[in-house]
């Protein structure tokens, strides 16, 4: 009776071992159809992001635009998830002493992940949404200069 307890126990404890495991970092695998190159191409230049898995909780990207030949815009990101917290980490070259400026998640859908800095001077909130697999909105927004703005990105991805 002795060894079909211990027996019983053990595996319960495997089982329950194996669902958190299957469980963890939940938020960052939802947002795996942002991997990938994605692209928007329009007469004012080339916005391009890179992403790409690092690892079963952080995936990285490379952002930016590029107008003829002079790129006017680049930034790293990293999208790491920490317990169950996810985090979308900017560094933008030539902002905020070249240092990241971090924001939490908000909301986290199949389709959409929304990001959240009241504290950051612009954007305060940076969100993605997948329209088709092969196409997705970027938008940043806030306040700036004491007024509500907001840009949209749409991207294709790049075969």
């Amino acid at each position: 009776m002795f060894q079909k307890t211990t027996l019983l126990l053990l595996l319960l404890a495997i089982v329950s071992c194996k669902n958190s495991d299957s469980s963890k970092n939940e938020k960052i695998k939802a947002a795996s159809w942002l991997l990938g190159n994605w692209e928007n191409k329009s007469a004012d230049g080339n916005l391009t992001e890179n992403w790409k898995k690092v690892n079963d909780s952080t995936f990285e990207a490379q952002s930016y635009y590029i107008k003829e030949k002079d790129t006017l815009h680049f930034e790293s990101i990293t999208l790491q998830q920490k317990g169950e917290e996810l985090t979308y980490t900017a560094t933008v070259q030539g902002q905020n002493n070249d240092k990241p400026v971090a924001f939490k998640l908000t909301t986290a859908t199949d389709k959409q992940v929304a990001f959240e800095n009241l504290k950051h001077d612009y954007p305060q909130k940076i969100s993605y949404s997948q329209i088709t697999p092969d196409s997705l909105v970027a938008k940043i927004s806030g306040i700036q200069q004491g007024k509500p703005s907001s840009e949209s990105f749409s991207m294709k991805k790049i075969k």
